[in-house]
């Protein structure tokens, strides 16, 4: 793609906004950007782009897009339908999201995860397992680095190991994946996604442009639409190609390739994202037992089910990655103690009935935070017992309380955070100081 001389807009003021707009510069494109946010509140990100020689326009001035445009580059946090979308995509110019710009940029193989849960870790896995069998690879995109940084760094893969969220998939047209992860699909972010197929849509379009020789790796169950070949993973199911038998991970042959309790990892969801990030790294040549010691050594990111301490025989774990109802579920199948859960945050327009079957089963008490405290409370206050709390510090208060011996006191919010926190790492480090404060 050739940038020399053209004009580009680039729209958000975030990491992807900024990385992109100094890949654009570097390729010797004339680049602006727009943000329609608050002035006040956008000032540092005007300085970080005055900085690159880039002008950042915000607020209502940023809907004024400017004219002879060749190329609009999208940030994913900024919708088509937004205000600044519609008035940069009326001028007629090309529209492509951050992904699509630095894939055609770049010179790397593609191994990209989507799904509602699990591809932070899987995402993680497989650059582990890639790079110490001598395959190099950068985990980024939705996690680590924005893939306009990686390309701008000039560095060499041999692939890109891409987490994609639904955002960032929405805005591609040429990207190709030469091995599509799909994990999983569950409601989220229908703040965003009128209709719920509108938010399955825009992953499925992972797959597409995949040719006849690339690879699909999915959840036994899941709906796919790739071209390539497919090898699926479960392990709730006997009929994938990788499975869960009596402990250990078993190969498409029916041959034992992991002891699952010689990891660092817990619970049948880790177990599949272990079966997926062994499924793709063989799909590109690599040895099962070339993968077992990076699996066995393998610690997984922060705030997902990361046991924080155990207090007067009570375990405190922080979950609070779980941005959705099915990773509250699957943190709740996890546990096999009894639970006090704290959960809740911002409203996303997601039903919590749906989740009433594990709480009758596996938890004791339920601590509700956030916008949607009286939601959850109404939702579940006939089953087990439910208590508001104003504060996540006082929500860990209550929760010592009604936990006993040999429970679990479980923080898996169910949606996400920004009605109290800046994102779900803030809120896990605050449930983590409250935790150890209880020492």
């Amino acid at each position: 793609m050739e940038l020399e001389g053209k004009q580009i807009a680039v729209l958000g003021a975030g990491t992807s906004g900024l990385t992109a707009a100094k890949l654009a510069k570097s390729r010797g494109a004339e680049v602006s950007a727009y943000d329609s946010g608050a002035p006040e509140d956008l000032a540092p990100a005007v300085s970080r782009f005055l900085d690159e020689g880039i002008v950042l326009t915000t607020g209502q001035d940023a809907l004024i897009p400017p004219a002879n445009l060749d190329l609009i580059v999208i940030s994913p946090g900024i919708d088509e339908k937004s205000d600044i979308g519609k008035a940069f995509v009326s001028t007629g110019a090309e529209l492509q999201g951050e992904i699509e710009f630095a894939w055609r940029l770049g010179n790397a193989g593609v191994v990209a995860i989507t799904g509602t849960n699990g591809k932070t870790t899987t995402t993680d896995l497989i650059a582990q397992i890639l790079n110490g069998s001598g395959v190099k690879t950068v985990a980024c995109g939705n996690y680590g680095l924005a893939l306009s940084e990686v390309v701008l760094s000039g560095i060499d893969y041999d692939y890109y190991t891409l987490e994609l969220s639904s955002f960032q998939l929405e805005t591609i047209s040429k990207f190709r994946a030469d091995v599509a992860v799909w994990m999983n699909f569950a409601p989220d972010h229908m703040d965003r996604y009128e209709h719920l197929d509108d938010y399955r849509n825009a992953k499925l379009r992972i797959f597409e442009n995949q040719k006849e020789d690339d690879w699909c790796v999915i959840k036994e169950g899941e709906e796919h639409q790739g071209n390539g070949n497919v090898v699926t993973f479960s392990a709730y199911s006997s009929e994938s190609d990788f499975r869960l038998e009596d402990g250990s991970i078993i190969s498409p042959e029916g041959t034992v390739i992991l002891d699952y309790s010689d990891t660092r990892l817990n619970g049948r969801h880790n177990a599949e994202n272990v079966m997926a990030a062994m499924a793709t790294a063989s799909c590109i040549g690599i040895k099962f037992d070339d993968m077992v010691e990076t699996i066995i050594n393998y610690t997984p990111p922060p705030h997902r089910c990361e046991v924080i301490a155990t207090i007067d025989e009570v375990v405190y774990v922080n979950d609070s990655k779980a941005t959705n109802l099915h990773a509250i579920q699957s943190s709740l199948a996890g546990q096999s103690q009894p639970v006090v859960l704290i959960a809740g945050g911002k409203e996303k327009g997601l039903d919590f009935s749906e989740v009433t079957p594990l709480i009758r089963g596996n938890v004791r008490a339920v601590v509700c935070i956030g916008e949607i405290a009286s939601k959850i409370s109404d939702a579940w206050d006939s089953i087990v017992p439910c208590t508001s709390a104003d504060s996540l510090e006082e929500a860990v208060a209550i929760a010592k309380g009604k936990a006993r011996q040999g429970d679990a006191v479980l923080f898996s919010p169910g949606t996400s955070s920004f009605d109290m926190f800046t994102g779900y790492e803030q809120r896990g480090d605050v449930f983590r100081t409250a935790v150890q404060a209880l020492r």
